[in-house]
């Protein structure tokens, strides 16, 4: 458990809070940040840079670390707090802090106050706690980031909870209200009361039970659902009024396992009742019944609100125009299924070209033409060498016999005479798909690849990656020896200016 000990914050330097926030901006990109690059964002001499660096590592705000090869250091859980409670001292939202009046998997609770003595919480994300660590699963935190470190989850948790709470409190739900917030601190308003897990008796059960349930209903009116709604979460005063708190596992109503939160949310309720006050009742509200008023889980990007966008988005396009397109009305086999929106011309050609060469279906049917395989195969031919001769295009088809009534290689040249060259020809196949420009044609050089058979045989190949492997492994071990030595030089000269040091008392 982190130690929250805010003694020392007083006595900080400014240098020293400028080393604390330059390794933080060091993070955003490194696991570990080495000194100069903290004494060059800190703009510091570096070694004023390193004696603050010590100071601050036996403060224990800081800690120093060597991985893969690099020496360096990254923020504590401490100074990631003291970084936070400077800027809302600065800001003169809190003056002071009190006890601690909550600890939970994801946070610690203490009491904080302002300058004129206005009781405040003061809320601190402490993600990476070994009872919860699997944030990045049960958590849509990252998004599509992969890693991350556990203050910037704790960043983020905070102000998706902040988000939260300030959503709600304006559209009059009984949330907290919150005051500010920054990095992974959220300050709200304190709230009288206890925790329901801590209450043994309540004097109108069926009221209260009637009025949790209202809850959970207002919140899946406005497209959320709270994920977490127990007795550990839910506030009650002296006067029964209940207030609902820690929400930053909250998730849309439009959540693939939206109903299984929201009915998890309701058996809680339901099961704390009847172990507890003896009460139940067969009235529960269901996730289907409920109509969604507000898209407050849009407004706040809750987990699973990209579906509704995309439902939005399919409504206003359905009420839209269709728009004719050419792809869908194209025949891939080589002729076009609309051959109203092509010229006369061009349509008196390609129907000449379609009786004398017919379809495949006729290919296979016509003695002359031969089998469907051939006419395809053949057809590929000859659109492949009117790619390569011209630069255009022409979807001409070619026949197997020269003697039959199929076109032949000079009924080819005159279908691209006809059609013209250069600009004509290349306005003319426009109109028609597939079609490529004459400057979009030749395809660059990276583009193909080459592929060479190899002629070694397994022996050799297995031989070649065992010494690729012996070659690396050796490059590490010189690199760990290395290192162990440059470790010991160290300890050697340590203890060398210590016996000197010895002989001067």
């Amino acid at each position: 458990m982190v130690k929250f000990d805010v003694r020392q914050l007083r006595y900080l330097s400014r240098e020293e809070f400028r080393c604390l926030v330059s390794l933080e901006m060091g993070m955003k990109n490194h696991e570990v940040v080495p000194c100069e690059l903290i004494s060059s964002i800190a703009n510091l001499r570096h070694g004023g840079c390193f004696k603050i660096l010590r100071d601050l590592v036996q403060y224990k705000l800081i800690r120093y670390d060597h991985k893969n090869g690099i020496r360096g250091y990254h923020l504590t859980y401490a100074g990631y707090d003291y970084l936070a409670l400077r800027s809302l001292s600065n800001q003169s939202v809190i003056y002071s802090i009190g006890n601690k009046i909550g600890v939970g998997k994801e946070s610690d609770i203490y009491i904080a106050a302002s300058e004129d003595g206005s009781q405040y919480v003061l809320k601190l994300h402490r993600l990476g706690r070994i009872c919860f660590r699997k944030v990045k699963e049960k958590r849509d935190y990252l998004k599509k980031r992969k890693n991350a470190s556990w203050l910037y989850l704790s960043r983020l948790a905070a102000e998706r909870e902040f988000s939260f709470l300030q959503a709600l409190h304006d559209r009059g739900y009984p949330v907290p209200e919150p005051l500010s917030w920054n990095r992974h601190a959220i300050v709200m308003k304190l709230i009288p009361g206890y925790p329901l897990a801590q209450v043994r008796k309540i004097t109108n059960t069926a009221k209260v039970y009637t009025r949790l349930m209202q809850l959970i209903v207002r919140l899946a009116q406005m497209g959320l659902i709270h994920g977490d709604f127990n007795e550990f979460n839910i506030m009650i005063d002296d006067k029964e009024k209940i207030t609902v708190i820690d929400l930053p596992q909250m998730i849309s109503t439009s959540h693939l396992n939206a109903e299984y939160y929201f009915n998890r949310d309701v058996e809680c309720v339901r099961t704390w009742f009847r172990k507890r006050y003896d009460f139940e009742s067969d009235d529960r509200p269901f996730l289907a019944d409920i109509l969604c008023d507000a898209k407050v889980d849009v407004e706040i990007k809750a987990s699973g609100y990209s579906k509704d966008l995309t439902d939005d988005f399919e409504k206003l396009t359905l009420n839209k125009p269709e728009v004719e397109n050419d792809e869908e009305n194209f025949d891939w086999n080589g002729i076009g299924a609309d051959s109203d929106s092509s010229s006369e011309g061009e349509e008196e050609s390609f129907g000449e070209e379609e009786d004398e060469c017919g379809s495949s279906g006729e290919c296979g049917s016509s003695d002359e033409c031969g089998s469907s395989d051939e006419c395809s195969s053949e057809n590929e031919e000859c659109f492949s060498e009117n790619e390569v001769s011209g630069g255009v295009t022409n979807l001409v088809l070619d026949s197997p016999d020269e003697e039959g009534e199929g076109a032949t290689a000079e009924d080819c040249n005159t279908a691209v005479d006809d059609q013209g060259s250069g600009e004509d020809g290349s306005n003319a196949n426009t109109s028609y798909l597939p079609y490529r420009d004459k400057d979009n044609h030749k395809k660059a050089a990276h583009q193909f690849k080459a592929y060479q058979k190899s002629n070694l045989s397994k022996d050799d190949i297995k031989k070649k990656v065992r010494e690729s492997v012996a070659k690396k492994h050796s490059k590490q071990n010189r690199i760990k020896k290395g290192e162990k030595y440059f470790i010991n030089r160290e300890k050697r000269a340590n203890a060398s200016e210590i016996k000197g040091a010895e002989n001067w008392f």
